[in-house]
């Protein structure tokens, strides 16, 4: 099998998390620049997409440009895309993404049980894999495709993504005997992220 040979197929991997908010820093203006500024925001609207007015929020969101920090327990989802960049037709494609992690292989995904026949020019094959994180530490999403060219010719590649899986909460106790033989337990959780966390329930 053909890796270092140039490839017909490209792969593309993308997080799907939630965008944020763009931070815009504060600037002054004299009275002149001021005027313009205001008469430009009266003429626009800021929460929508200049030609896509039903879509609200628009200029005021960020896409996430990289895999970034994921913590313990959510639930890593990205897509994935293969797309047809040449211009003849691939045959018998395979795609598997697998993550490793400290102690495991996982198969996330199999796009398909059987070869997919055939991927014509400008074509794309997506899918969306879901897992929830149960390990701390370094994950490597290994994605890889097989298919063959035209002609027959075997062809194959893999690309690596490499993200850390972050602990969320930090949970201390202490016990404490009281005089009356009775036991006391306190227990401290401390929120280790940058971000605030909501608590829906905590349960001893």
């Amino acid at each position: 099998m053909e890796q270092n040979k140039e490839q017909l197929l490209a792969l593309k991997v993308m997080r799907l998390t939630k965008p944020s908010f763009v931070a815009s820093q504060p600037f002054m203006l004299d009275s002149q620049e001021e005027d313009h500024c205001t008469r430009i925001l009266k003429e626009g609207d800021m929460n929508t997409i200049q030609d896509c007015p039903l879509i609200s929020l628009g200029e005021m969101l960020s896409l996430p440009q990289t895999f970034g920090n994921i913590f313990l327990g959510e639930t890593f989802s990205s897509y994935v895309s293969i797309h047809n960049d040449s211009n003849q037709v691939c045959r018998d494609i395979v795609i598997k993404a697998d993550l490793q992690t400290g102690s495991q292989r996982l198969q996330l995904s199999s796009i398909s049980d059987k070869p997919i026949k055939e991927l014509t020019p400008d074509q794309s094959i997506d899918e969306v894999i879901h897992h929830e994180v149960k390990e701390l530490g370094t994950h490597i999403l290994v994605c890889s495709v097989n298919y063959a060219t035209a002609n027959g010719e075997k062809m194959y590649f893999r690309k690596f993504f490499k993200f850390q899986v972050l602990k969320p909460l930090d949970v201390k106790t202490k016990f404490y005997n009281a005089e009356t033989d009775e036991v006391y337990l306190e227990a401290q959780i401390q929120n280790t992220t940058t971000g605030p966390i909501f608590l829906e329930r905590v349960i001893l």
